[in-house]
């Protein structure tokens, strides 16, 4: 069973797509923003993270960054997930070291076209 972080501030849409991945046979461990997305990355030992861009305390954007530049934790694929789809933010997410991009509302199967590419 792939290990899945979720960085998701927003609780609907963290218990949403934590259960509908979950009944798709994933372990889904969560965090609320950027800076415990890195605890967690290094802890968890994720297969794959799934980072929301905009979190509170530390954003997505930054901690793509820095969890990129750590040489034990840039080889986990991470997919920005982002409700504000506007032009080149696709290209801001790629530049900051995410593998690919997603926008919300999510397209679960979309998504877990996604996920099973990059795992």
């Amino acid at each position: 069973m792939p290990k899945i972080l979720l960085v998701e501030d927003n609780e609907l849409n963290r218990d949403m797509l934590s259960r509908r991945l979950w009944r798709r046979g994933y372990e889904v461990v969560m965090a609320l923003d950027g800076a415990q997305a890195l605890s967690l990355a290094a802890s968890a030992g994720p297969a794959l993270i799934l980072m929301d861009m905009s979190l509170p305390i530390m954003d997505g954007w930054e901690a793509t960054r820095r969890l990129k530049a750590i040489p034990d934790l840039r080889s986990i694929p991470v997919i920005a997930l982002t409700a504000h789809a506007m032009e080149g933010d696709r290209q801001r997410a790629l530049d900051a070291g995410c593998d690919d991009f997603d926008t919300k509302p999510i397209d679960l199967e979309r998504l877990v076209a996604k996920i099973e590419g990059l795992l």
